[in-house]
Parts: C-alpha cells; structure tokens; sequence
C-alpha cells in the first residue's frame, strides 16, 4: 500500500498507536483469572461457574457480565443467607477493587449458566468471555468437573 504523503503514513500510524496504547490499559489487561472451573450438572438444572479475579492495576474494575457457547445464557449471580435462608440474586456488575481480589465460589458469588451444551461435560474445558464496563473483555477457559466439584 503507498500512501500518497508521509502527512498520511504519520496520521495512520498515530492513530495505530492509539489504538493499541488504550487496549492495554483497558480494564482486562488489569485482569487475571486463576482457579476457573465449572461444575456440570445435568443439562435442566442450572450450573455454577466459579475463579478468582486479580485486578492489580491502580482502579477498581467493574465486571458486568459473562458468556460463553457453553450455555444458553451466563449471568452473574451470589448467594446470601438471611433469617437461616439462602437465596441467589442476580447481579448486573460486580466491583473487583484496585489491587484487590474477587472470589467466585459456591455459596457466594458466581456464574450461573443456564441451558448447559453438550460441552459442559466433566473433563472438558468452556470458555467464557468476562464483559467490562469499560468495554473490555477478557476470555478465559474454564475446567469442567463433576457435581461434586471433583
């Protein structure tokens, strides 16, 4: 490709590196996921998702949603007990604090998958995009294991 001035080739290569200079510091590349793992129930019953995030950058990091091809809808969720009762609520965003950690893990935060595939088999790896309220995502596989999370 020529380009007709070097006023032209300047402009698109500015533009370039802006592009990739906001990419990086969007909040995913702030993000890491450790400990993911999905637990595979039979395919009428919802099934749970669950990892640790790490946001080691310098401001919080709001998740604000989840999706894989692995389920027909991921949302997330957290468990809460009130009065002796437990009772899942959906969540639409999630704060992870700046150098902080968030656990997803059963009896608290989670994913819900709802409408499982037949991916969602013990054994397997799912992948799912985590979505950020910045517009960033971040996909990230996760190991599939038995009911009793084994």
């Amino acid at each position: 490709m020529r380009f007709g001035n070097s006023n032209t080739f300047h402009a698109i290569a500015i533009a370039a590196l802006f592009v990739l200079i906001t990419i990086s510091v969007s909040a995913a590349a702030d993000m890491t996921v450790t400990n993911a793992w999905m637990r595979a129930l039979p395919a009428s019953v919802p099934s749970g998702g669950y990892f640790t995030l790490y946001n080691r950058g310098s401001k919080p990091v709001i998740l604000t949603g989840a999706s894989s091809p692995a389920c027909g809808m991921l949302m997330l969720h957290r468990t809460s007990s009130m009065d002796g009762r437990s009772r899942m609520n959906a969540l639409s965003e999630v704060e992870v604090p700046a150098g902080g950690t968030l656990g997803f893990g059963p009896g608290g935060y989670h994913l819900m998958c709802m409408k499982a595939s037949a991916l969602l088999k013990p054994g397997a790896t799912v992948p799912i995009t985590l979505a950020f309220k910045d517009g960033a995502s971040l996909m990230t596989p996760l190991r599939v294991r038995n009911a009793a999370g084994k």
